[in-house]
């Protein structure tokens, strides 16, 4: 599944939702502490995704990221898996990130590495719910 320019400027330039569920109980968290790899992978920070992680490890690493532009309300839905990694040059970037915002107050333990299966148009309109 590959990431589309529109759908990488819109995750680029957006916070992030990502959404897991365990044992019948959804969660929802933003997160700032993201990016897209040159491979099309999405990566995001742990700072305080605890809740998380621990839906993850339950549900087989089911995950759903929510973006949107709020000025055009072009917004997208990616469906995938995460994998929880602990260290390399993510994790040292979003290290760096998160130590340099919070002045050293806090840092990233880790990072969520999301391999997009579906994308689908969350833009109102005529290709809402699309499948790209």
């Amino acid at each position: 599944m590959a990431i589309t320019e529109n759908v990488a400027k819109v995750l680029k330039n957006s916070m992030w939702d990502l959404a897991t569920c365990a044992d019948n109980d959804p969660n929802v968290v933003p997160v700032a502490f993201k990016d897209i790899t040159d491979d099309g992978k999405l990566v995001v920070g742990d700072v305080f995704l605890d809740t998380t992680l621990k839906n993850i490890a339950a549900n087989g690493g089911k995950i759903a990221i929510s973006a949107y532009n709020a000025e055009s309300l072009e917004g997208y839905q990616v469906k995938g898996t995460a994998e929880y990694i602990t260290g390399g040059t993510i994790v040292d970037t979003f290290k760096t990130m998160v130590e340099t915002m919070f002045k050293g107050a806090t840092t990233a333990k880790g990072a969520l590495v999301i391999t997009p299966e579906r994308v689908i148009v969350a833009t109102p309109g005529a290709d809402n719910k699309k499948e790209l």
